[in-house]
């Protein structure tokens, strides 16, 4: 082989490598691209999936008027220690707490040391078989709004429906507010369900504070390891200095 024959061998060699290695960036290009379309296309996906179920939860949304904490809760007297009650109407510790410190916080509040935040939410709809814990948190809103929910919330409580039960129908909860002298705006509220999603976005609110449990009991802005009569009252007097 010539000495021509042998540089034209090789530099047709070096040719097809590099053709060969342009055709294989090409490839990893593509190959790239795709990789990441099909990852904004799932993540578009995703996010119009979670982006619907948010809308399905808070569709009709309703805020009561009066509510306080960024339409999440309602309060009770005007002291200036805050104490904010997550509770469940259907959660029998819940009904525990009110027994034993009901009257406590009604002291406090006479008192005027503190305004007490309620936070009806609803974690336990699976322990009845028709949303109990929704349809009350969302009653007690229809009381709040009908200017009772004091008097509502206790009532609730004194009627406390066993878990796993199917829990007070609507025509008892009208009822309850009705001994508590709330009129037909708060039974058609009832009825139709006014506050219902008010309730889901009240709880997804908690859930997003960290809350996990009822009752959760905070006095300014501190949890109770136990939430007690005493230990809320202890709270109180060290928040109020």
């Amino acid at each position: 082989m010539s000495k021509a024959t042998k540089e034209r061998t090789q530099a047709k060699r070096i040719v097809q490598q590099q053709r060969a290695k342009e055709r294989q960036r090409r490839i990893t290009i593509w190959t790239s691209v795709a990789v990441v379309a099909v990852l904004v296309i799932a993540g578009l996906v995703g996010w119009g999936i979670a982006a619907g179920q948010e809308n399905d939860k808070t569709a009709g949304l309703v805020t009561p008027s009066v509510a306080v904490d960024d339409g999440t809760a309602f309060a009770v007297g005007t002291g200036p220690v805050t104490v904010d009650v997550y509770e469940d109407f259907m959660c029998p510790h819940c009904e525990e707490f009110e027994t034993a410190a009901g009257s406590t916080i009604d002291q406090l509040v006479a008192a005027n040391k503190v305004t007490v935040r309620y936070h009806p939410i609803a974690i336990l709809d699976g322990a009845s078989s028709t949303q109990y814990s929704t349809r009350s948190a969302a009653a007690s809103a229809a009381a709040a709004v009908g200017g009772k929910f004091s008097e509502y919330h206790k009532a609730l409580f004194a009627n406390q429906p066993a878990e796993g039960s199917a829990g007070l129908d609507d025509a008892k909860l009208v009822e309850l507010g009705k001994s508590a002298g709330l009129g037909d705006d708060f039974a058609k509220a009832v009825d139709d369900g006014t506050y219902k999603a008010w309730a889901t976005k009240a709880t997804d609110t908690a859930a997003a504070r960290g809350v996990t449990s009822t009752p959760t009991v905070r006095v300014a802005g501190k949890a109770l390891d136990a939430p007690t009569a005493a230990a809320l009252t202890a709270a109180v007097d060290a928040a109020a200095g």
